[in-house]
């Protein structure tokens, strides 16, 4: 049985293509959780529209990231934390405090779009990467000093 898929399936293939699969798995897990639908002319055509929406939202978002990352690549924030010994940080610096001090200069970033390694430890400065969507990426400056 030819069926579309609506979502990616390990093992089986990505969003939007047409496999084969036997009846049973189709009627019984495909159809039910609304992964895939049955081949035809007029699934095709309702699958390749859906496909240049989402196209088309995926160029606007793409477009507003681009912006986003400019704006980004001029931002620098700046941390202070308590230090120790050899200008050690008790404590240290980490994705979210860099999220919360870009948020507060009014820029859209979560926790989870800062790319640390790891968490920063010593005093100095920093460039960090936030990732806004699949294939941008900007640079923020980050200054960790003495509080």
């Amino acid at each position: 049985m030819k069926v579309i898929l609506l979502a990616p399936v390990k093992g089986l293939g990505n969003t939007g293509q047409t496999v084969n699969v036997k009846p049973g798995f189709a009627r019984n897990y495909l159809f039910p959780n609304r992964i895939a639908i049955a081949a035809n002319a007029t699934s095709a055509r309702a699958i390749e529209h859906q496909k240049r929406l989402v196209d088309v939202r995926v160029a606007q978002e793409k477009k507003a990231a681009e912006g986003e990352a400019e704006r980004l690549a001029t931002a620098s924030c700046s941390i202070a934390r308590h230090v120790g010994e050899e200008d050690k940080l008790f404590g240290s610096v980490t994705a979210r405090d860099i999220a919360e001090s870009l948020q507060a200069q009014g820029f859209k970033v979560d926790h989870t779009q800062v790319l640390l390694e790891e968490p920063i430890k010593f005093l100095g400065v920093y460039q960090v990467p936030v990732k806004l969507v699949q294939d941008i990426e900007a640079k923020v400056k980050v200054w960790v000093v003495a509080q």
